[in-house]
């Protein structure tokens, strides 16, 4: 799977496809606060995408995608 929680933080690895999207949004009702690790994403389905844009939750690390990294994650 795609997505993995541990100690609070979601971890999003991989291929995040818009199947992956109802796990996101479902982790996130359990755990309102928890942060999200982008460091392993390769690509993220749009879905995802506006699940993170709507909920708004502190990222941590820098996708290695040049795309995902400048223009998605904004670092």
């Amino acid at each position: 799977m795609s997505i993995r929680i541990e100690d609070g933080t979601i971890f999003l690895e991989g291929r995040i496809s818009a199947e992956d999207s109802e796990t996101l949004l479902l982790a996130f009702q359990d755990r309102p606060d928890a942060v999200v690790s982008v460091a392993k994403v390769q690509k993220i389905h749009l879905a995802a995408l506006q699940i993170l844009l709507a909920l708004r939750p502190t990222i941590l690390g820098t996708p290695a995608t040049p795309f995902l990294s400048r223009y998605i994650f904004g670092s």
